[in-house]
């Protein structure tokens, strides 16, 4: 079994877009996936590949999360949905992609 631990960053957590996403990456690998909210003692590990069971958990920007996996592809699993989780899933700002102003030049 593999596991690591990460924090949601985009401004809107996990609802219904990145869930989504999250969602269908997990479905590519064959391992069990489970995610669970560790800011919650307790917190029940759930599905990673079932998108009710993933919203169902609420996850907020700002929330640590456990994302672990068990079965052949494990690692690459775990890897890739801690790296989508640490993108931001596209809805963080692009630093440095305006140059200032948004003004045209004259």
């Amino acid at each position: 079994m593999t596991s690591r631990t990460v924090t949601i960053i985009n401004p809107s957590g996990l609802h219904a877009r990145p869930a989504s996403e999250f969602v269908t990456e997990a479905k590519k690998f064959s391992s069990s996936i489970k995610i669970r909210d560790i800011s919650q003692e307790g917190g029940e590990s759930v599905n990673a590949k079932s998108i009710v069971m993933l919203l169902s958990l609420g996850l907020g920007p700002g929330t640590s999360v456990e994302i672990s996996a068990d079965g052949p592809d494990e690692e690459e699993a775990v890897d890739r949905l801690v790296s989508l989780i640490e993108s931001g899933f596209g809805e963080l700002p692009d630093n440095g992609a305006d140059s200032g102003t948004g003004r045209a030049s004259d």
